[in-house]
Formats: C-alpha cells, sequence, structure tokens
C-alpha cells in the first residue's frame, strides 16, 4: 500500500483525438489538436489511483519551457482547476487506468509541446511526444473561427486546388497541390514558426503568425523557404513553371534548411496557402488580373509607348503584371477598431519592404474595399495593386529631347476579375467584390476619395511629371505637361466620334503557327472620321517585362457614321518562336494599340494579352480504385503542333496515391505520341486529385488533373 505511484504509460488515443479534431489526414505519428476543444490521454499506472494521490500533467512549450507566461502548466485533473484557459478533468478512473479530458486555452500559443506526467516525486515522459496544437476554425472561442463547414472544408482541410493565372481576358485554373497533411510538412511549418522568432504571446494571435509566415515563404531577408526570380534562366535550379504544388518545395526546404530555387507569386502563394491551412488559419489562393505594381503609393501607373505602339520597358517605374497571386486569410482582427473581421490580404511575393522585411498584410479586406488605407498591414499597397489608374504616354523625340504626350487614362482596366477557387467546387469563383465597390458606383467614388486623402503627401506629382528624370543609361529627359493637383480622382475622356477599339485572334494561337490578330475600329457618331492607327505585338511576362517585339501596322482608316474596320496584323512564327526557346517563362503575346481621329482630341489606347493555345495530356485510370489495391495510370501526349518540342519533361503528383514523379520524354517531334504510366497505392480514402504537368524548351503551360473517388 505505500509503495509509489508510478505512470507505466500513456495512450495518447491518437485515432479518436484526430478524427475529431479533423487532423487524420497528418501524416505524422504524432497526436495533433486544434487549440480550444477536448481531448483525451488514458494514463496506465503502476497501481490503483487512491484519493490521496499527487497527479499533475505538465505541458510546456518552447526552447527552454519555463514556469513564465504559463508555460509549463501544470494541471491537476482532481482539481479541474482552469490554468491560463486550460482545462483538465477525470472522465474514468477503473483499477490502475484513468482516462484524462484536457481542452486547451482558444488562445493557446500555437506549435509543439511537451507532456511530464508527475506522480508524488515521479515524473513520466511519455514516448511519441511532442503534442502538435494548431489553430481551430472549428472552435468558437478561436479568433479563426469560421462557422460554415463547407467553407472549412475548402480553405482548411482541401489538400488540392486551383490557382488562376493567364490574362483578364483569358483566364485558365493551373491545378496545385498544397498537400498542408503530407510528410514532413507539418514539420517544416513548426520550423519556420520556430524561425520566426515571434515571442509566444504572438503565437496566440494569427494575425503576427501570418504575417511572419508571408516574409518566410520568401528568402529575401530570413533565409526562407522559396527564392524569387524573374530572370528567365533558372538552370541552377527549378524553373517556377516545373512546380506542380507546395510539397516537394517544403520538403526539400525542411530537409536542407536552405531556401528552394525558384519561385514565382504563384508558387509563392500556393506555398503560403500551404503553411497557413496546415497550422490551421482558413486560407484561399487570390489572383488579382492586371496587378498595378507602383513603387510610389501614388495610384498611377504610366505606360510609356513608343509611336509604334511598342512599350518602353527602360522608362517605366511602375508595371502591371497580366496577374499576380496572394492570399486571403480569415481572422478576427482583435488589434483593430470592430468591422475588420473576416478576410485580409498577405502576400509572401517579395516586392517591397513592409518594417524593414519583405512581409506584406495581414490587410483586411474591408478596408481596402472602403479606402480606409491608414489600418495595417499594408492597405496602401493592396489598394494601389487593385485601383490605381493607368495614364498612357507617347513618347516622340522633337529636337533629339523626349517629348511626352499624353494619349489617355484608363481608371477600370487595373484589379480586374480577382479570382479564387469556388467552396466545394471546380471551379473559379469572382471576388472582386469583396475588394472594390462596381466601378462607377456612388461608394466606389466615396471610397477612392477617401483613400487618395491617405495616399498622396502634400507636393508629391505623379511620377511622369517631374521635369528631369535619369533613365537607365543616365542620360536625362525633359517632360512637357502641366502639373496635376494632387488629390484629383482621374477621369475617361469620352471620345467625340465615339471610338471604339477592340483587339482579337482569328486563329487559334498554336505555337509553331503565324499570330493571326486583329485590329477592330469602330466609331459611332455622325461624321466622317479619319483615323491614324497603330499597333504592336510584343512578347511578355507575366510580370509585363518586354521579351521581344514582333512587328507592327501603321494604317490610316476612313469611318463614316455607326461602322467599323478591321486591321489584320499577321505574325510569322519564325519571329516568335527563337524567343520561346529561349526565355524559360510561359510568355504571353501583348497587344498594344493607339487611335487618333484626325481633327479632333479623340485619342485611344488599348492593350490585351493573350496566352497561347497547348495541345493536351489525356489521363487514362479507372474512375475508383480499392484503398492500398495497386492501380496502373496513364498519361498521353500527342504533340498536335508543327513544331518539335524539345527536352520535354513530364511532371506527376497524386496526393494519398503516388509521391511525385519525372518523366524525362526528350524531343517529341511533330505528330508523334507519348505515353508514359505509373503504379498507384492509394493510401488515403475519399476524392483524390492526379494532377501533370508538361514542360519543354518552347512550352511551360501544359497540364491537367483527373479525380478518382478511393473506397474501403
Amino acid at each position: 500500500p505505500g509503495t509509489d505511484l508510478k505512470v507505466t504509460g500513456v495512450d495518447f488515443l491518437r485515432s479518436e483525438n484526430c478524427r475529431l479534431h479533423c487532423t487524420d489526414s497528418y501524416n505524422i505519428n504524432n497526436l495533433v489538436v486544434r487549440r480550444g476543444q477536448p481531448f483525451q490521454l488514458r494514463l496506465n499506472f503502476s497501481r490503483d489511483l487512491k484519493a490521496d494521490d499527487k497527479l499533475a500533467l505538465r505541458f510546456g512549450i518552447g526552447k527552454r519551457p519555463i514556469r513564465v507566461r504559463g508555460t509549463p502548466m501544470s494541471l491537476d485533473p482532481r482539481r479541474d482547476e482552469d490554468f491560463g484557459g486550460w482545462q483538465i478533468s477525470i472522465v474514468r478512473n477503473s483499477g490502475n487506468q484513468c482516462v484524462l479530458s484536457v481542452t486547451s486555452s482558444p488562445w493557446a500559443p500555437v506549435g509543439k509541446y511537451t507532456l511530464n506526467v508527475k506522480t508524488g516525486n515521479n515524473i513520466y515522459k511519455p514516448e511519441n511526444e511532442p503534442i502538435y496544437l494548431l489553430f481551430n476554425p472549428w472552435c468558437e472561442g478561436d479568433v479563426v473561427f469560421l462557422a460554415n463547414e463547407a467553407q472549412r472544408k475548402e480553405y482548411v482541410l482541401n489538400d488540392t486546388g486551383y490557382i488562376y493565372v493567364g490574362s483578364a481576358s483569358n483566364i485558365y485554373s493551373r491545378p496545385w497541390n498544397f498537400g498542408q497533411f503530407e510528410d514532413l510538412v507539418l514539420d517544416a511549418c513548426m520550423y519556420l514558426l520556430d524561425k520566426s522568432e515571434l515571442n509566444l504571446s504572438n503565437r496566440r494571435d494569427p494575425v503576427f503568425v501570418s504575417r511572419a509566415m508571408s516574409a518566410l515563404v520568401n528568402a529575401n531577408d530570413d533565409n526562407g523557404v522559396l527564392l524569387g526570380s524573374w530572370s528567365g534562366r533558372y538552370s541552377n535550379g527549378t524553373a517556377p513553371t516545373d512546380w506542380i504544388g507546395s510539397v516537394a518545395i517544403l520538403q526539400q526546404f525542411y530537409r536542407t534548411q536552405k531556401p528552394v530555387c525558384y519561385g514565382q507569386c504563384w508558387v509563392f502563394a500556393g506555398v503560403l496557402t500551404t503553411v497557413m491551412r496546415c497550422l490551421g488559419i482558413p486560407s484561399r489562393c487570390v489572383s488579382n488580373f492586371n496587378s498595378a505594381h507602383d513603387t510610389d503609393e501614388n495610384l498611377r501607373v504610366d505606360i510609356y509607348l513608343n509611336e509604334y505602339g511598342e512599350k518602353l520597358d527602360a522608362m517605366s517605374f511602375d508595371s502591371v503584371w497580366n496577374f499576380h497571386v496572394w492570399n486571403d486569410v480569415w481572422m478576427k482582427r482583435t488589434d483593430l477598431p470592430s468591422g475588420f473581421d473576416g478576410w485580409q490580404a498577405i502576400d509572401s511575393t517579395p516586392q517591397e519592404q513592409s518594417q524593414g522585411l519583405f512581409q506584406c498584410g495581414p490587410c483586411p479586406l474591408k478596408a481596402v474595399r472602403e479606402g480606409d488605407v491608414y489600418l495595417p498591414f499594408d492597405s496602401k499597397f493592396v489598394y494601389a495593386e487593385v485601383n490605381a489608374d493607368k495614364v498612357y504616354w507617347v513618347v516622340k523625340k522633337v529636337n533629339n529631347e523626349d517629348k511626352f504626350i499624353k494619349i489617355s487614362t484608363e481608371t477600370r482596366g487595373i484589379g480586374m476579375n480577382i479570382s479564387t477557387k469556388a467552396v466545394g467546387q471546380n471551379r473559379r469563383e469572382d471576388i472582386t467584390r469583396e475588394y472594390k465597390f462596381p466601378e462607377g458606383s456612388e461608394e466606389e467614388r466615396e471610397s477612392m476619395q477617401r483613400a487618395t486623402s491617405f495616399l498622396r503627401p502634400s507636393g508629391l506629382m505623379p511620377r511622369a511629371h517631374f521635369a528631369m528624370r535619369m533613365d537607365e543609361k543616365g542620360s536625362k529627359y525633359g517632360v512637357v505637361q502641366e502639373p496635376v493637383p494632387k488629390t484629383e480622382v482621374l477621369k475617361e475622356v469620352v471620345p467625340k466620334s465615339g471610338l471604339q477599339l477592340e483587339i482579337t485572334n482569328k486563329e487559334a494561337l498554336y505555337p509553331g503557327n503565324p499570330l493571326e490578330l486583329a485590329i477592330t475600329v469602330k466609331t459611332s457618331a455622325p461624321g466622317k472620321w479619319i483615323i491614324n492607327l497603330v499597333g504592336s505585338c510584343q512578347l511578355q511576362s507575366y510580370t509585363g517585362k518586354i521579351q521581344a517585339s514582333l512587328g507592327y501596322i501603321k494604317e490610316t482608316v476612313n469611318l463614316e457614321g455607326k461602322s467599323e474596320a478591321q486591321i489584320p496584323l499577321k505574325i510569322p512564327a519564325d519571329t516568335y518562336m527563337s524567343t520561346l526557346a529561349t526565355v524559360e517563362d510561359e510568355v504571353h503575346i501583348h497587344v498594344t494599340t493607339i487611335a487618333e481621329v484626325q481633327g479632333t482630341e479623340d485619342k485611344l489606347t488599348k492593350e490585351t494579352s493573350m496566352s497561347f493555345d497547348y495541345p493536351f495530356i489525356t489521363v487514362q485510370m479507372p474512375e475508383t480504385a480499392k484503398l492500398n489495391k495497386d492501380f496502373l495510370c496513364a498519361f498521353i501526349f500527342k504533340n498536335k503542333l508543327n513544331v518539335p518540342l524539345g527536352n520535354c519533361k513530364l511532371l506527376v503528383e497524386g496526393l494519398g496515391i503516388f509521391k511525385m514523379a519525372t518523366f524525362d520524354e526528350g524531343d517529341i517531334e511533330p505528330g508523334r505520341i507519348i505515353k508514359s504510366e505509373i503504379i498507384c497505392t492509394p493510401t488515403r480514402l475519399g476524392e483524390k486529385k492526379i494532377v501533370a504537368k508538361l514542360t519543354s524548351t518552347q512550352i511551360k503551360g501544359i497540364s491537367v488533373e483527373k479525380a478518382i473517388t478511393i473506397t474501403a
């Protein structure tokens, strides 16, 4: 009877706890639970537990858990006390076994916890610790609480999805495997939390955690996960277009503890979504089309064209990206006045420093929509990305000086078709209304005026108006233009002639074929109109960087009243194929046109980005398969182009089915069919997706996915 009470074992009841905490998909042997929700432990003792036995559970977090700020916490199940918001109680006690229920605080620091069980003077350290504690969108007391179950399934538990890319007039989905439950991914996220050096009280708060992760997913100032590169040359790493998911990136980073090469915006956003969902913060990838990257918070992007309508990159300080991808995360903002809870934008693509680091957000979508751009964090930057105006200038040589002529202003072109994957469906959802009021509405004008009052400090002139500027070669060029008063909200001018421009392609844009483009000029007002038209075609990367100028047209068009004329712009294949083969990024076809109506002030500019069309990959496999039973999956591709594709690689991945694999397919001549097969062993139930991507010297963007249902 006088023998010491010793603990002989602790069972974490992993399968039951993880099922109740929606953490049963994590590929890890430890207990993974969410904060603010009870979990059970079964203790085995050396003898029966008696009323006067001393028993305490100690949970610790941090490198050296010391008794400060409640770590470690010593919980006595007998007293059923509340310690720092944690609760513990005895559920069942029979013989030498005892089942305890532990509920962590919904405001507990997130991370890895050690557990010691103290009985009298004996301390027992269980195997299989640490315990991983995550944010809990299922718990009303947690600031990341999300009430809708379908949304929790999408934004926390879905490990696959799409990232929307292309251009505003041609949006397509790129399948992406987030893979937040795969091997080592949770450990990589815990390693990032430690690397962030957030103090424990900030580890409670998704505002600080999401901001720190937006800094750590890029490697710019903290040796984080991914090194960004837009150089077009990636031979000493993986080209940004070659990734099909986050898993390989996070695993490589965790194993080597060195930045992975290379990322561009959709890769950063894909990885940040994985990290957020893995830690339990609801997250979605957001694509903004015609995204303004304006280095001066002046809400204007100045675009300089030569006399043929070709963009002059070197003169621009700012740029418009065809698309830019960032993330929204869901949380209450206890640090702000009420009303700014819900979705917050964060961005891990390294663009501008914020408080000395390349990090961005969280910024409430409501602050962006309503023009409250003084609210933290980085709301001015996000506001400009979706709301800037475009001003077009033609640069003409006059007496060997550059003269700038303002052609037109476009107030509606930036921040279009803001997109994310729909909840529970494989389709695009347009969320522009969550970022902006409808263009032209009264609320939009008020929001714009509110924002401009915070954005332009007095005396700051839009940058195109500085009298002198240095270009890259150091020569000066003068600007002939009147300064604009600082708070002017730009408006578009309606042309007298009813002038309109449209840019279209007459044939599918297959690499290796001539590009059959056309510019349509329309007038609608009575009268005879003589229109000077120029149009140019350039290849550009998605960040707006010009890779090649392919050709231009210069025409005079006569129209009368309501009429139109179509001017063809044809680009032979050999003028662009060499550029496709030398730039290791996906490039877009960019057409810019300028029309000026003689004898009037009517001037109009229009630009459009188009993507190439590609042959497709076919996936052959059964619609359903049994758990742990092998099945065969085949990938078939026929080169329907009339040019060979060099150095082809087929990348395939199926989360819960097979690990990522690469097939080297060599050169694929026109008409040739390739077939690659992989043996699949499903290890998880439910609907799973297989993703495949084909890259070659000439083409980067062919991807496909196919779903299969795994049954017991």
